[in-house]
């Protein structure tokens, strides 16, 4: 199993980020049994409720409602959960274009949401990037 890339300089130039189909929405519950695993992108258990991370489809499925509907961005490299600055490099450069995120990181790669109306604007931002 690789452990991932921890090199900030490799991290930024080998980023790829990669817009995914469709659009997603953070909606919560108190229980989300009623929700197939497969139906969802991410769930983050909070004191208030749950949040998860699914498909406008989806959540209009389920009967969930929302208020935020994002686009997702995967960066196509495997970074390691214990890389310092990637995050804050790429958040930093999306804020310098106004544009908000909001982050999950998985094991092998990072996943960016962003409004759906500033997507194009945000790849561009993520690729040019990699060119610095």
């Amino acid at each position: 199993m690789s452990t991932g890339e921890t090199n900030l300089k490799a991290l930024i130039s080998n980023m790829e980020p990669v817009l995914n189909a469709g659009e997603y929405v953070f909606c919560t519950a108190t229980n989300i049994d009623s929700i197939p695993r497969a139906d969802t992108i991410c769930e983050v258990k909070e004191k208030e409720g749950i949040t998860v991370i699914l498909s406008i489809e989806n959540a209009k499925k389920h009967e969930l409602s929302y208020e935020y509907i994002a686009a997702w961005i995967t960066l196509n490299i495997h970074s390691s959960l214990d890389a310092v600055g990637l995050t804050a490099a790429f958040a930093t450069e999306l804020g310098e274009n106004n544009i908000s995120c909001n982050v999950v990181a998985g094991y092998y790669h990072d996943h960016i949401f962003v409004d759906v109306k500033d997507k194009e604007k945000a790849m561009e931002a993520l690729w040019g990037m990699t060119k610095k």
